[in-house]
C-alpha cells in the first residue's frame, strides 16, 4: 500500500471516529446515563436480577441486602428513573416488575460501540501483520 493510499484510509478512519463520537454525544445519553448510572450499584443489579425471575414485592427485594429502608427506597427509585423498574402499589404492598426497554436500549448502545472497536482492533490487527509489528 502506497503512501497516499495510507493517508487516504487514515483520513477516512478519523472520519469515522469522529462521526462515531459525535453520534455517541447525541444519543440519548440521559437516558443512557441514568441507565448506566442505575447499573452501577450492586444493590440494583442484584434488584434487577432478582426481578428477572418475575415480580417481587419492596420487601421480598429488601430481604437480602443489609440496607436501612430508606436506603432501599433510594435504590428503587433510582431504577425507576432510570426505567428500568415499574412499582405498582397494591393496600400497603409495593409490587415492583422489570421493564426492559431502557436496558434494550443499553444493550443496543453496546453492540454499536462493541462492534466499532471490534472493527478497528481488526483492522490494527491487519496493519501490523502487513507492516512488521517490531519495525
Amino acid at each position: 500500500m502506497g503512501p497516499v493510499l495510507t493517508i487516504v484510509r487514515v483520513s477516512i478512519d478519523i472520519l469515522r471516529v469522529s462521526a462515531m463520537l459525535h453520534h455517541m454525544v447525541k444519543y440519548g445519553t440521559s437516558h443512557l446515563d441514568r441507565t448506566f448510572g442505575a447499573l452501577a450499584h450492586p444493590i440494583r443489579r442484584a434488584v434487577l436480577a432478582r426481578l428477572a425471575r418475575g415480580e417481587a414485592s419492596v420487601a421480598e427485594l429488601a430481604k437480602p441486602h443489609r440496607v436501612s429502608a430508606p436506603a432501599m427506597t433510594k435504590h428503587l427509585r433510582v431504577l425507576e428513573e432510570a426505567g428500568l423498574m415499574a412499582r405498582q402499589k397494591s393496600g400497603r404492598v409495593h409490587h415492583c416488575r422489570l421493564v426492559g426497554s431502557r436496558m434494550k436500549a443499553a444493550e443496543q448502545w453496546l453492540e454499536r460501540h462493541r462492534t466499532f472497536w471490534a472493527e478497528r482492533l481488526d483492522a490494527l490487527d491487519r496493519y501490523l501483520k502487513d507492516h512488521g509489528e517490531g519495525r
